[in-house]
């Protein structure tokens, strides 16, 4: 995929193909997130965003084809093995833990940063980060506006707030990619417009692979997009070259396109 003289890109899938029983989930995608870049992965229902998505994070296994972090292929990835490769995600479900406050799942998602783990630390292992770790994670919700919200719990907040705490776990970690699946879901137009600044705000300090079917949203936040439908890229490009592209309009997408000009 790589040319001759090209930088090596941060993140790269390659002929990537995914089978379920008979079905082909994916069929030999291949795309690249450059350093400090916003990449788009967009597609109608069915496209395969969410199996692509589920290889990236190490939750499928694909049956062809490899990951390359930095120029060197990924063996075997596996969701926890995430964090150690510098990679962190967020999932349309949150996944929070609803008996933790918003300080300490935010803390969950700097356990690389620390010698011992403050996982290991909640289960009475202890270690001396804590203290360093709670400030590194009070800094990054105050850099989300929420930090008000520390003793709380995730329960009790409204749905836009924990979709805050949730990209907060992820951006403690302080990963150089970022993994954002349907960050848009729930969301309202103001909402929505709130979290393309912060997106766009984050590639000061990381690359985002974007999984999201606003279009409007993706319109205003992506450096490139990848099409996917029916497991197979269909297009690549700038926004602009997305937008006007004849297979795309016919593919799925026409008038919501246009709409997001």
């Amino acid at each position: 995929m790589q040319k001759p003289g090209q930088p090596t890109p941060l993140f790269a899938v390659e002929g990537v193909s995914v089978r379920f029983g008979g079905v082909r989930a994916l069929e030999n995608v291949s795309l690249e997130v450059a350093p400090h870049e916003v990449l788009g992965v967009i597609g109608p229902n069915g496209a395969g965003k969410t199996t692509l998505f589920n290889v990236v994070c190490g939750f499928v296994t694909p049956a062809d084809g490899e990951l390359r972090l930095r120029g060197e292929t990924i063996p075997g990835l596996r969701p926890h093995q995430l964090a150690g490769h510098g990679i962190a995600r967020t999932l349309q479900g949150l996944g929070l833990f609803e008996r933790m406050t918003v300080l300490d799942n935010v803390m969950v998602g700097a356990d690389r940063l620390a010698r011992a783990g403050f996982v290991r630390s909640l289960l009475g292992l202890g270690h001396r980060d804590d203290a360093r770790l709670a400030g590194k994670a009070r800094e990054v919700l105050g850099e989300l506006g929420i930090e008000s919200y520390a003793t709380r719990y995730p329960g009790s907040l409204p749905y836009p707030i924990r979709k805050k705490v949730a990209l907060a776990r992820a951006l403690v970690a302080e990963p150089e990619l970022l993994l954002l699946d349907e960050p848009a879901s729930g969301l309202s137009a103001e909402e929505m417009s709130e979290l393309g600044e912060i997106i766009t705000g984050l590639t000061e300090r990381t690359a985002v692979m974007l999984v999201e079917h606003h279009m409007d949203l993706v319109m205003s936040v992506c450096h490139r997009i990848t099409v996917l439908d029916f497991g197979r890229v269909i297009a690549a490009g700038s926004p602009d070259e997305i937008r006007n592209d004849p297979a795309v309009l016919a593919a799925y997408l026409g008038d919501e396109i246009e709409e997001a000009v």
